[in-house]
C-alpha cells in the first residue's frame, strides 16, 4: 500500500460513510478503522466493504492508551482522521463523564500516539481532527459561525469537543505536529442512530408512535447531507494547510418544527397515509437544558479554496433519507433493541 490511514469511530454514522468513500477511491491506501463499537458504532454499516483488501477493522477504545499505541505501532500510519466522539447532547447531560473521557482523553491519547509513531519524520503526515459546529456556542437571528468564531461552548459535548478542539491546535504549535481541523453543521442520512432528530422521527412516524420535539420547535440547524460532509473531509485530509481550520455547513437553516413538518409530508407520501397524518404525532415535549437556540455555518473558506459545496437541496437528501431507512428495516430493528430501548424511554416517555 502507498500509504496507511486510521479512521477512528468509523464504524459511526459520519465515519462509516468516510471509511467507505477512501476504501473505494483510494485502493492504494490502507484504510485502518479504529472503533470501540458503543451503542452508536455498527460494523452492519460497513459490511459491503469489510472484505475490500486494503480495509482493516480494529475493535479498541481510544482512551486504552496501550491498546492504541499497538495499533500505531503494528501499521504505522501516514495519517488519521479522528471521528471517533461522543456525539449526542442529550447524553452528554445525564453523562458527562462519557464525553469527558472519549472526546477529551481519547484525544489526547490519539495525539501522544501520533507524537510518538511521528517524533522523527513529521514529513508527509497528517493528524486531521473532526469537530463540531456546537464549539461556537449560540447564535441570535443574525450571522454565522467563521473559522475565526471565539468558543462559547454550552453542553458538556460541545465543551469536550472545544477541549479536545484546543488539545489539537496545542500540539500542532507546540511539538509541530502536522494537524487540521474541520468544524461541521448537522448531519442526516443513512445509517444515523435513530437518536437524532430525523432518524427518531422517521422511525416513530413509521411505527404510528408519538414525535418528540423539544420545547415549541424552534431551534435552528444548519443541515448538511453526510455524503456531502464525507467528501468534505476527503479534500480537506489531501489539500488543507497545516494548521488551518475549515466550517463544513449546508446552508441550509432550518427549525427543527419545519424540519418535522416537511418529514411528516414526505412520510405520508411515501406510506400512502392521509395528506396530514403523520403531523397528528408531534408531541412537544419540555425543552432540552441549555438548548442552543440557532447555529449557521460560513464554509466560504472551504468552498474558495478547495472547490467544495453541498451537492444536494435539503428535501432531495431528506427524500434519499426516508427511503433508505425505508428499505432498511433490519437495521433499524437492529440497533433500536435493547439499550436504547431505555434510553428512550427515560429520554422521552419519562419527561
Amino acid at each position: 500500500m502507498d500509504s496507511t490511514l486510521i479512521v477512528t469511530g468509523g464504524a459511526g454514522f459520519i465515519g462509516s460513510h468516510v471509511v467507505r468513500r477512501l476504501v473505494c477511491r483510494y485502493p492504494e491506501y490502507r484504510i485502518v478503522n479504529v472503533d470501540k463499537l458503543t451503542y452508536a458504532g455498527n460494523a452492519e454499516n460497513l459490511a459491503d466493504v469489510e472484505d475490500c483488501p486494503n480495509y482493516v477493522f480494529e475493535k479498541t477504545d481510544i482512551t486504552d492508551a496501550e491498546g492504541v499505541r499497538t495499533i500505531f505501532d503494528r501499521y504505522r500510519p501516514d495519517g488519521v482522521i479522528h471521528l471517533a466522539a461522543e456525539s449526542h447532547v442529550d447524553r452528554s447531560i445525564s453523562h458527562p463523564d462519557d464525553f469527558i473521557m472519549t472526546n477529551i482523553v481519547g484525544t489526547a491519547t490519539l495525539l501522544n500516539a501520533a507524537l510518538a509513531c511521528w517524533k522523527d519524520r513529521f514529513e508527509g503526515k497528517r493528524f486531521y481532527h473532526v469537530s463540531t459546529d456546537e464549539v461556537y456556542g449560540s447564535l441570535g437571528k443574525e450571522g454565522s459561525f467563521t473559522e475565526t468564531t471565539a468558543y462559547a461552548p454550552r453542553s458538556p459535548y460541545s465543551a469536550s469537543k472545544a477541549a479536545s478542539d484546543h488539545l489539537v491546535r496545542a500540539y500542532g504549535h507546540t511539538f509541530g505536529l502536522p494537524v487540521v481541523l474541520s468544524n461541521c453543521s448537522n448531519n442526516y442520512g443513512p445509517c444515523q442512530f435513530p437518536e437524532k432528530l430525523i432518524p427518531l422521527a422517521i422511525n416513530n412516524i413509521k411505527n404510528n408512535r408519538p414525535v418528540p420535539v423539544y420545547g415549541k420547535g424552534e431551534n435552528v440547524r444548519d443541515w448538511l447531507y453526510v455524503l456531502d460532509h464525507a467528501q468534505a473531509i476527503d479534500l480537506i485530509y489531501h489539500r488543507g494547510g497545516n494548521g488551518e481550520t475549515y466550517n463544513i455547513g449546508g446552508n441550509n437553516e432550518w427549525s427543527n418544527i419545519e424540519v418535522i413538518r416537511l418529514l411528516c409530508r414526505i412520510m405520508d407520501r411515501k406510506l400512502q397515509r392521509a395528506e396530514g397524518a403523520s403531523e397528528q404525532l408531534v408531541a412537544f415535549v419540555k425543552d432540552r437544558a441549555g438548548h442552543d437556540l440557532r447555529y449557521a455555518i460560513d464554509s466560504s473558506k472551504l468552498q474558495r479554496e478547495m472547490g467544495w459545496k453541498p451537492s444536494l437541496e435539503f428535501e432531495e437528501g431528506l427524500e434519499k433519507t426516508v427511503d433508505w431507512y425505508l428499505a432498511n428495516e433490519a437495521w433499524l430493528q437492529h440497533v433500536v433493541s435493547g439499550e436504547y430501548q431505555q434510553y428512550y424511554k427515560n429520554q422521552y416517555e419519562n419527561r
